[in-house]
């Protein structure tokens, strides 16, 4: 595995393109009210995705469960995994959120997250655009 002073700065665009399709998927769930935990989303070299529902546990359980598969797919390129919380609201509170991390072998790994609002209110569901929450440690 390269060192972490070797791997790519930003997000390729086959990336941006997994993490984004994972986000608008956790998002229509969280409009229509369906629950989830943990989503996850992994591209092989030839492009296939095969996609992993996490629910069994609670949310930091079927995190790291989805962390742990990652590097056990077979040929694994490129990784999303979504998943509901909160983020520090400006106000000293919690604002809900859907948080996401994502990554490539070779690539630095980040998370972020996009405020949400309504869930369960089908079109009076809101959330934010995604904002930058820091890089997160690689999974490949």
């Amino acid at each position: 595995m390269a060192e972490k002073d070797e791997l790519l700065d930003g997000v390729s665009p086959e990336t941006d393109e997994l993490a984004s399709t994972l986000v608008g998927d956790a998002l229509d769930l969280l409009a229509a009210g369906d629950p989830f935990c943990v989503l996850l989303a992994v591209q092989s070299s030839s492009g296939e995705v095969t996609s992993y529902e996490f629910e069994d546990d609670g949310t930091e359980v079927c995190l790291e469960a989805a962390r742990a598969k990652v590097p056990q797919v077979p040929d694994a390129l490129r990784y999303a995994i979504a998943y509901e919380g909160a983020v520090e609201a400006g106000d000293g509170g919690f604002a809900d959120a859907l948080l996401l991390e994502f990554g490539e072998r070779g690539w630095r790994s980040y998370s972020a997250y996009s405020l949400v609002d309504g869930k369960g209110a089908g079109d009076g569901f809101t959330w934010t655009d995604p904002a930058p929450a820091g890089e997160v440690p690689p999974l490949l």
